[in-house]
C-alpha cells in the first residue's frame, strides 16, 4: 500500500480485528436460505412492512440482503415499484426519442469505462447497450440536468442487478429522491451536504476536523466522487453491496455515515496526521483509503458503532441552512453598498463633466483657440 507519503506504508491499528462485527462474512448456506425465505415473505407483503413494521425491514437490510433478491429489494426499497406503476411506458416512449444530441455522445463515450471486467460490460455482454439505453432515456427524462458522468457507474451497479428498464427506475428514484439537486449546475444541494458533513466531523472525530480545517481542505474536495456515485468507485464491491442495501433503505444519511467512518479511520491517528503536514499529502490518504477501513465488516460495523444521531444531523442541516442564508444576506448586502458606492462615484463624475470649473477653463481654451485661428 504506497500513499506516496513517507517511506512507511499504512499499517493497520492493532485492535481492528477484535472491533469487527462477530457475524460470519460467509454464512452456511441453511442461513442464507432462512435470509431468503424472509425477504421473499417481505418482498410479497412489502406495503404491510413498510407501513407497520419497517424496524424489520431496516434491521434485515443492515444485516445483508440476499444475493439471490437483492435486485428485487434495492427495487421495492428505493420506491421504483410505485414510479413504474404512475407510467409503465415512459421508459418505452423515452427511448423512442432522439435526446439531445451532446448528451448521446457523453454517454456513448462513458458507457465502455464502466466496471470494463465484469462479465455483463466486456464487448460480449449486454450490459454496455443496457447502460446507453438506461442513461439516453434518463437524460431525455431530466432534460433540465442532462447527463452526468456520476450517472453511469450508479446504473452501471442497478444493471449488475436488474433488467434496464427496472435500473432505469431506481436511477430515477435515486437522483430525484435520494441525491436530489446533487447532478444540477453548480451541485449547490452537494456542496451544502459537504458543509453538513465537516459539521459532523466536528463532533465525531475533533482532530481530523481541525487538522482538514487548519489545512484549509474544503469537503467538496474529498467527498464529492463519494456522495455523487455514492461510494461505487471508493469502496471494495462486497463493502458496497452492504452500504447500498442500506442505503437504499435508509437514505443519504448511511452516505453521511460512510464518510465520516472513512475519514476517522484514515485520518484519526497522531502518528498519520504527522505524515500529512499539507494538504498534498492529506488528499492522496482520502484518494487511496487504507483497506482496513473499506473492508465489509469493519466499515458496515462502525457505521452501526458511530457516535451520531439523526437528531443531531438533522440540527446541524438546519445549522448550515441557516448559515447559508446569512451569508447570502451578507452578499447581497455588499453587493448593495457596492452598487450605492458606484452610483454616488457616477453622480459624482457627472457633476463635475457639467459643473465642474475645469470643464469650463477647458471650454473657454477652446474658444480663445477658436478665436486666435479665425484672426489668423
Amino acid at each position: 500500500m504506497d500513499y506516496s507519503i513517507g517511506p512507511k506504508p499504512v499499517e493497520y491499528p492493532d485492535d481492528w480485528l477484535d472491533i469487527v462485527t462477530p457475524d460470519e462474512p460467509n454464512p452456511p448456506a441453511q442461513v442464507i436460505r432462512r435470509r431468503e425465505l424472509k425477504w421473499l415473505n417481505m418482498l410479497s407483503t412489502w406495503d404491510h412492512y413498510m407501513r407497520r413494521d419497517f424496524k424489520t425491514v431496516r434491521s434485515r437490510c443492515r444485516k445483508g440482503i440476499p444475493r439471490s433478491v437483492r435486485g428485487r429489494a434495492w427495487f421495492y426499497l428505493c420506491g421504483a415499484t410505485y414510479l413504474q406503476k404512475k407510467s409503465p411506458t415512459l421508459f418505452s416512449d423515452l427511448l423512442r426519442q432522439e435526446g439531445k444530441q451532446q448528451c448521446i455522445e457523453d454517454i456513448r463515450k462513458d458507457v465502455h469505462r464502466q466496471f470494463p471486467l465484469h462479465e455483463i460490460f466486456t464487448e460480449e455482454g449486454h450490459g454496455q447497450e443496457d447502460l446507453f439505453r438506461v442513461l439516453k432515456a434518463y437524460s431525455i427524462y431530466n432534460a433540465d440536468e442532462g447527463y452526468c458522468q456520476a450517472h453511469a457507474p450508479i446504473a452501471a451497479t442497478l444493471l449488475m442487478h436488474m433488467p434496464a428498464e427496472d435500473a432505469f427506475w431506481c436511477l430515477q428514484a435515486i437522483c430525484d429522491k435520494y441525491l436530489k439537486g446533487y447532478y444540477s449546475p453548480g451541485m449547490s444541494a452537494l456542496k451544502l451536504d459537504g458543509d453538513i458533513l465537516f459539521g459532523l466531523l466536528k463532533r465525531v472525530a475533533p482532530s481530523v476536523y481541525k487538522h482538514l480545517k487548519k489545512q484549509k481542505i474544503e469537503p467538496v474536495l474529498y467527498m464529492t466522487e463519494w456522495f455523487l456515485c455514492a461510494f461505487t468507485r471508493t469502496l471494495p464491491w462486497s463493502t458496497v453491496l452492504r452500504v447500498w442495501d442500506m442505503f437504499l433503505c435508509e437514505g443519504v444519511k448511511v452516505l453521511f455515515r460512510v464518510a465520516l467512518v472513512v475519514l476517522k479511520y484514515t485520518l484519526g491517528r497522531s502518528e498519520i496526521l504527522k505524515r500529512c503536514p499539507t494538504m498534498y499529502e492529506t488528499l492522496p490518504m482520502l484518494k487511496s483509503l487504507p483497506n482496513f477501513v473499506t473492508h465489509e465488516q469493519f466499515l458496515v460495523f462502525q457505521i452501526g458503532r458511530l457516535d451520531i444521531t439523526d437528531d443531531q444531523m438533522r440540527k446541524e442541516h438546519l445549522k448550515q441552512i441557516l448559515k447559508q442564508k446569512k451569508l447570502r444576506q451578507h452578499e447581497l448586502a455588499q453587493e448593495k453598498k457596492k452598487e450605492a458606492a458606484r452610483a454616488t462615484e457616477d453622480a459624482k463624475s457627472r457633476g463635475a463633466e457639467r459643473f465642474g470649473n475645469n470643464r469650463h477653463a477647458d471650454e473657454r481654451t477652446d474658444v480663445n483657440n477658436d478665436i486666435e485661428q479665425t484672426e489668423l
